[in-house]
């Protein structure tokens, strides 16, 4: 399948080059240089040249910038740090989607906790984490991702494409406050990243045909 390589496309800067320019000045004049020695004279004087500046071949580099580091809290990094997450992140890591979800963005995940892959049928997650089958999670976990960062408050009910590509249903009960995705309900919502968001819920839900 090519579905890991076309997400990581999709998950997935560029590179600023940096020159140098010098200048070598002449130093006297042909009136100043010329002598009376015969040719071949190995006396005969050398025209003054400037000492050799070791700097002079070397690009200006600009001033460090610190916000040009790759970011340390990103939605793989928040979501390792909270270990009703662990479950999720050991999934993400087995796909190959670390990088490019840390990297990318911004994102709004719909993160199951563990004890929604824990109500998967048995042998069900084993199976998914099996190296053969890489492409088939990276499938169902990058269903649960949005490519654009959704807070709570700017959640409404309508049909919202995921980095997969087919949509997810999202319902919002405008009495109870409640957000169902698909079947799941959001149990916690804005878990803050700096390339997006993170929302709780509490089952695994899977792309349209897919059965596992």
């Amino acid at each position: 399948m090519k579905t890991r390589h076309s997400l990581t496309k999709r998950l997935t800067a560029g590179f600023i080059g940096l020159g140098a320019v010098f200048a070598l000045a002449a130093c006297g004049t042909p009136e100043d240089t010329a002598t009376d020695t015969a040719p071949g004279d190995p006396t005969a004087t050398e025209p003054d040249m400037p000492a050799e500046d070791p700097t002079a071949n070397q690009p200006d580099m600009p001033a460090e910038d610190p916000s040009a580091a790759t970011s340390s809290n990103s939605v793989v990094d928040v979501a390792a740090s909270d270990d009703s997450f662990s479950t999720l992140v050991q999934a993400v890591e087995a796909a190959g989607l670390a990088e490019p979800l840390a990297t990318g963005g911004p994102f709004t995940i719909f993160a199951p906790t563990n004890e929604a892959f824990e109500a998967l049928p048995d042998g069900t997650l084993e199976t998914l984490l099996q190296p053969e089958n890489q492409d088939l999670l990276a499938q169902v976990l990058t269903y649960h991702v949005v490519p654009q960062e959704v807070m709570a408050a700017d959640v409404t009910t309508g049909e919202v494409p995921t980095v997969a590509g087919p949509s997810i249903s999202v319902v919002v009960d405008e009495a109870s406050g409640e957000v169902m995705v698909n079947e799941a309900m959001v149990t916690q919502t804005d878990i803050q990243a700096d390339n997006g968001v993170i929302h709780a819920i509490d089952q695994v839900i899977l792309p349209p045909g897919l059965e596992l």
